[in-house]
């Protein structure tokens, strides 16, 4: 078997293929043949060296990455009940130290994964981490009621335009901001109310939220404290930022939280739920060969991606996409 791997921290050409050996599943784990592997933001700053991920993996290099994946289980270890050789399966695998989805077979607890029912493999590599942080942060952190108005930062991205889906099937009025290229998108697939991040009086335009979902950090989480009411709160999801927007919010009053989103199987459940009755659908932005993962990292990297990205690997050509 093949793997992508950091091999040192820096630009994304340090990723390289490695092979790797096809390990017999232990007891309560599963063998998957990889399909697809969805590419995140932390995928990309974990290679730059940046983040508690690279921070905890620094003395483990060459290192694995890659939380997302679907494909089908291909061996079955001692005492696992719930999955059978042949069925499809994603998950949100090896958080948050271990990873190791950029490759073609990975070996993990059966209790990482989730069958795919209805669900197409590609759009089953997409879903678990973006779609958990959207989730997580809308619902458990920020306490998303329906009606409430909820501010989406950086609304077209991976984490964002599920974000945008969950809210507005929930009842909530969805303001976001975006680049004006990305409007008519985000209005296509339930936001209510579109701001140009370039504008520089964005804030002003957005008013008052109850919730503001900040999937940007920095700046322009700082500057998104304005729009949050009195008894609102903000939710920040980037790591390195957190503690920056945490203090700007206590001399402003406002609550702040920052955020690790967490494997939760139901959560994932309910979201397959709604892909395949269609009441949520994942954008696909671009979809590269595991040799191309510095191509993807280039592209995330670039910070204009609409949906997600996918890494395909050489079992893909044997299973529906």
């Amino acid at each position: 078997m093949t793997q992508l791997q950091i091999t040192a921290f820096g630009a994304p050409s340090v990723l390289k293929l490695n092979p790797s050996q096809d390990r017999i599943p232990a007891e309560g784990e599963v063998r998957v043949r990889i399909c697809y592997a969805g590419v995140n933001p932390i995928d990309a700053k974990t290679r730059a060296g940046l983040g508690w991920a690279a921070a905890q993996n620094k003395d483990n290099l060459p290192w694995t990455p890659g939380y997302d994946m679907a494909g089908v289980v291909d061996k079955v270890g001692p005492g696992v009940t719930s999955l059978k050789e042949g069925e499809p399966v994603c998950g949100m695998v090896g958080f948050p130290l271990a990873a190791g989805a950029y490759a073609e077979s990975i070996v993990v607890s059966e209790s990482e994964l989730v069958k795919l029912d209805g669900v197409s493999l590609k759009q089953g590599a997409a879903l678990p981490l973006a779609g958990l942080t959207a989730w997580q942060g809308l619902f458990e952190h920020g306490d998303l009621k329906r009606g409430q108005r909820v501010l989406i930062l950086a609304g077209a991205g991976g984490v964002g335009h599920l974000a945008v889906q969950f809210a507005s099937a929930y009842g909530a009025e969805v303001v976001v901001t975006a680049s004006q290229d990305n409007h008519g998108f985000l209005h296509g697939i339930g936001a209510d109310f579109m701001v140009d991040y370039h504008d520089v009086d964005w804030v002003a335009q957005v008013g008052q939220v109850d919730l503001v979902l900040d999937l940007t950090g920095g700046e322009s989480g700082k500057a998104a404290l304005a729009c949050v009411k009195p008894g609102g709160r903000l939710v920040t999801v980037p790591t390195i930022t957190a503690q920056l927007i945490k203090d700007a919010g206590a001399e402003l009053g406002v609550e702040v939280s920052g955020m690790l989103v967490h494997p939760d199987n139901k959560q994932l459940a309910q979201m397959l739920i709604l892909l395949r009755q269609g009441d949520v659908h994942i954008t696909l932005a671009g979809e590269y060969t595991l040799a191309e993962g510095a191509l993807a990292h280039q592209a995330i990297e670039a910070g204009h991606t609409r949906g997600k990205l996918v890494l395909r690997m050489p079992a893909a050509e044997q299973y529906p996409a």
